[in-house]
């Protein structure tokens, strides 16, 4: 068997092969759940991620027999380095095949990058920014993947802490089942809640009608997010790169948002019907066909992920998240709902995890990020 050789990503050519490999090594796994090709393609277009105006990032592909076996990218975020003094290099888009010489081989990629910039510490697997999808799962294997979370093999992490890398952050995961009713108390609550604080949950006929709020959310995450000492602001460009990714998704029904009584925003939540299965469907892919998939999902789905939720930090601990967690309900109920999986929530957040405390939540993922000390 030859040696691994790890080679830097310089053509077209080879970033589609970088794109498509877990395409290939997931072929038969049932559980794992693929990115827009797309996307991935334009993460590593300065034009389309503004990430990349202050950030370098190089891409890695494994070889062993001319058949490619692994890849890795790695980042330095110099936003990062300006506002929170951190110094890192973040690796991410790891995958390898089930061979300790190829993941050795793009870990040790990784170290020689974090020198070659005099940089001593490496952690991952994470993106560019704390919007990014981040952590190398460790329990979950076997449930499916969502779009917001990386899916990999249960030999990854082995891998990983054999080559001496250690756990940095741990995320969690939850997944509820809703009642078929909403308890009188919850529902006597958010009354109390609304007039006490003169709160108001608003209406939206249309996308439209939700654009003016778009950067007031925004705003409210930057603000509910801020105490933590890892969070940078999400800059102007990042702000209109989301919109276009994202927004065309969304479904009006499953945003909430409540505001003051003088029409501000002070806490959304943004939930959306599960893409997962569409996403199998359709391999990572909006055309030809692939939007028909999308279209069905979000039409008639007994499963919804939940995204992002921003409350003003004047609002936090007043019940606003019961307020949220009972249009939710309202929705769902309607839509025909049953399941909620959340999105990865740092371990320690237990201010957003208290948003589920009454409706019996299963941890059934859970996700960390690996670092080391380069000497």
């Amino acid at each position: 068997m030859s040696k691994v050789s790890v080679v830097e990503v310089k053509t077209a050519d080879q970033l589609k092969k970088f794109v498509h490999l877990p395409m290939d090594l997931y072929k038969d796994n049932p559980y794992y759940v693929p990115s827009f090709i797309n996307d991935e393609i334009n993460i590593w277009n300065a034009a389309e991620n503004p990430a990349l105006s202050y950030s370098e990032a190089r891409q890695f592909l494994a070889y062993r027999d001319n058949n490619i076996v692994g890849r890795i990218a790695v980042i330095i975020n110099h936003k990062e380095e300006k506002e929170l003094g951190i110094r890192k290099v973040r690796f991410g888009w790891i995958d390898f095949i089930d061979d300790e010489e190829v993941s050795a081989a793009l870990i040790h990629t990784a170290k020689e990058y974090a020198k070659e910039k005099g940089i001593n510490t490496i952690e991952g697997p994470m993106g560019f920014t704390n919007l990014d999808k981040a952590g190398m799962l460790t329990m979950g294997f076997d449930r499916l993947a969502t779009m917001i979370g990386i899916y990999n093999h249960e030999y990854y992490p082995k891998h990983i802490e054999k080559l001496g890398l250690t756990k940095e952050k741990e995320w969690v995961e939850f997944e509820l089942i809703f009642p078929e009713v909403l308890p009188e108390k919850i529902v006597k609550f958010n009354e109390l809640i609304a007039q006490k604080y003169h709160l108001k949950v608003l209406r939206f006929k249309n996308k439209e009608e939700i654009i003016r709020y778009v950067d007031p959310m925004f705003d409210l995450l930057d603000e509910t997010y801020k105490h933590l000492s890892t969070y940078t602001p999400i800059s102007d460009e990042q702000r209109k790169t989301y919109k276009e990714k994202y927004f065309k998704l969304i479904d009006k029904d499953f945003i909430v948002c409540i505001a003051d009584a003088h029409d501000n925003l002070v806490s959304f939540a943004i939930t959306m019907p599960s893409y997962s299965k569409a996403l199998q469907k359709s391999k990572g892919k909006l055309f030809p066909f692939g939007w028909w998939h999308f279209l069905r999902a979000g039409k008639k789905n007994d499963r919804a992920n939940f995204y992002l939720i921003g409350i003003h930090p004047d609002y936090q601990r007043r019940g606003v998240t019961s307020m949220i967690f009972k249009e939710i309900f309202d929705t769902f109920k309607k839509k025909g709902v049953r399941f909620l999986e959340t999105n990865p929530e740092l371990e320690e957040n237990k201010s957003i995890q208290v948003l589920w405390q009454d409706y019996n939540p299963v941890n059934h993922k859970r996700r960390r990020t690996y670092s080391m000390k380069i000497g």
